[in-house]
């Protein structure tokens, strides 16, 4: 059987369909990539709140699914909404890479006065652990970020330590603690999008890793129930059924934070309802700092 790819055109997610062709091969399964643009990919420079949220990158190869133009979809799993189209299902979840965030500098931590991101939840976890720093916004996919930093832009930038293994780029800075720095929820972590095809299912089980499945999906069900869009500060990370959950304040000062095993989506879905009333004026808050209607 051969399978057609679809992917984004960056460099990222074309280094993560080459490695989703190469698993598929090894099962005997011919693959062809299709890179297809998304909005996400069309509009540079501006905050994804502001033009759809993370979502953005992932709908135009939901539609190309839908239409039969190709067969798989290849996702960091982290930019897939909770709302998904009827008729697709996530067919494999790839073994996780590192879920932690990357702080790239060839500075000492103690002399590093600038740091780049454009993510809230980087913003106000850097402003709650790193005092005295001060950070700015950086949009842009991975090349572009290193190149800012490299013209003294920015003393440090912080990018998802997966990505950058994945491109194999070896890079002077220091691993952000995720149970620290949590991160986001599926951070780390790639996954294959198909119809409801036994076929093409059946395939991608060869390739799914049930652990990494098991975790996120569980990440997954907090981050549904909580309900608190792509621009709140949020942090979820389960690590062998164990959770790590956090919301905060835009400026880091401020957090609703918990700690707990969980064992079943059940579990998981009472703790992210707990946590959207304990967080709820933190959530609030954030709407209404960034303007943001609900």
């Amino acid at each position: 059987m051969s399978l057609k790819i679809g992917t984004r055109g960056s460099r990222l997610a074309l280094a993560q369909a080459q490695n989703v062709s190469y698993l598929l091969e090894t099962q005997g399964v011919s693959t062809e990539c299709v890179i297809i643009s998304t909005a996400g990919d069309e509009t540079t420079g501006v905050p994804l709140h502001a033009i759809g949220g993370s979502g953005v990158f992932v709908r135009a190869l939901d539609d190309a699914l839908l239409r039969g133009e190709i067969d798989i979809a290849v996702h960091s799993m982290k930019d897939i909404p909770a709302e998904r189209p009827a008729g697709l299902t996530t067919g494999a979840i790839l073994a996780r890479d590192s879920p932690a965030d990357f702080l790239v500098s060839d500075k000492d931590i103690d002399d590093v006065g600038i740091i780049g991101t454009s993510s809230t939840r980087r913003t106000a976890q850097i402003r709650r652990n790193m005092k005295g720093t001060v950070v700015r916004s950086l949009h842009g996919n991975v090349d572009t970020r290193l190149r800012k930093l490299k013209e003294k832009e920015y003393d440090a930038i912080v990018l998802a330590e997966a990505g950058a293994q994945r491109l194999g780029l070896s890079l002077p800075g220091i691993r952000l603690d995720p149970t620290v720095f949590v991160p986001s929820p599926n951070q780390g972590t790639v996954a294959i999008v198909c119809k409801q095809d036994e076929e093409i299912l059946a395939l991608l089980s060869h390739i799914d890793d049930q652990e990494t499945r098991r975790d996120t999906m569980i990440e997954r069900a907090v981050m549904e129930q909580i309900e608190a869009g792509c621009f709140t500060p949020l942090g979820v990370y389960v690590r062998d059924q164990f959770l790590i959950a956090e919301v905060l304040s835009l400026d880091g000062y401020e957090q609703y934070r918990i700690e707990e095993e969980v064992t079943s989506i059940r579990k998981a879905e009472e703790l992210g309802k707990k946590i959207k009333t304990g967080a709820f004026s933190l959530i609030e808050d954030a709407y209404r700092e960034l303007g943001i209607s609900r």
